[in-house]
């Protein structure tokens, strides 16, 4: 993680972390502090995308984002974790599911240019 990274992004990063460590939890068998291969990989890309997000500091959920940076495999694990984890995520990580929910009511205030 960049030192510069603001609270928003580590907290994005924190939030990810929890839900892809529910989700191996829950059907690989795996302890909270380790994850299969599979779901280690999944974090390492989920976090190399969070650091190259435009948005950043204002960015919404990614559900709710109009660029899609995953490509679509991923993307459609990425929900199928987000479906598990999520409402596990109120008994487990209260703050960071209620900080969640209210970022999907973010809007992204940067405009992205195109060529």
């Amino acid at each position: 993680m960049d030192k510069r990274q603001t609270r928003r992004m580590s907290r994005e990063h924190k939030t990810m972390e929890a839900m892809i460590s529910i989700y191996c939890r829950g059907h690989h068998g795996k302890t909270e502090n380790r994850l299969c291969f599979e779901c280690k990989a999944l974090v390492a890309y989920a976090h190399q995308r969070l650091d190259r997000c435009p948005f950043q500091e204002n960015k919404t959920t990614c559900a709710n984002c109009p660029v899609h940076c995953y490509n679509a495999d991923i993307r459609e694990k990425v929900r199928g974790v987000m479906r598990y984890a999520g409402p596990r995520m109120v008994y487990l990580h209260p703050l960071l599911a209620l900080l969640h929910f209210v970022d999907g009511f973010r809007k992204n205030q940067q405009r992205l240019s195109r060529p």
